[in-house]
């Protein structure tokens, strides 16, 4: 009888403990916000400002195909999900405060983020789990990328 016992309470505890994890992380929430309204679906979402914020959330940031070109090069968004699966959350925030890259990435914006919103952001990519494929590598300035691509002109002359 006591080994019943200690099963019904032991099955009873089970949904309690799986409410337990169900519990929203509100840091999660406001990543999902920070990424959309700071704009890193633009680019790292395939079709989200072409269907108008509409992509499935199964797609949320996992890089692009279309390259970005300009006298840089050509540069393509990375896959954050897969990007962030290497980085612990103090990881991305020191990585974040100090980035520099290409264009059109607007890099100094993460500098400008506070520390909390640098972790929520995170909080949430990590929450979407891995999928998709890594981005494809940068071109150089002299080389013509695959299609598609965006081309930027020179900046005018000084």
């Amino acid at each position: 009888m006591k080994g019943i016992t200690f099963l019904l309470i032991l099955f009873a505890s089970v949904p309690v403990a799986a409410q337990e994890k169900k519990k929203a992380d509100p840091q999660v929430e406001r990543g999902r916000y920070i990424t959309k309204i700071s704009g890193c679906h633009d680019c790292h979402t395939p079709g989200y400002a072409l269907s108008g914020g509409k992509a499935p959330e199964s797609q949320y940031l996992v890089g692009d195909v279309l390259g970005w070109r300009g006298p840089w090069g050509t540069t393509y968004p990375v896959n954050l999900r897969l990007y962030m699966q290497d980085l612990t959350e103090d990881q991305w925030v020191k990585k974040a405060k100090s980035l520099s890259t290409r264009p059109p990435m607007p890099w100094f914006n993460l500098h400008d983020m506070s520390t909390r919103d640098l972790r929520a952001m995170y909080r949430y990519i990590r929450s979407l789990g891995p999928a998709g494929k890594p981005a494809p590598a940068y071109v150089p300035p002299e080389q013509t990328p695959a299609p598609p691509f965006v081309q930027f002109p020179a900046p005018p002359p000084k």
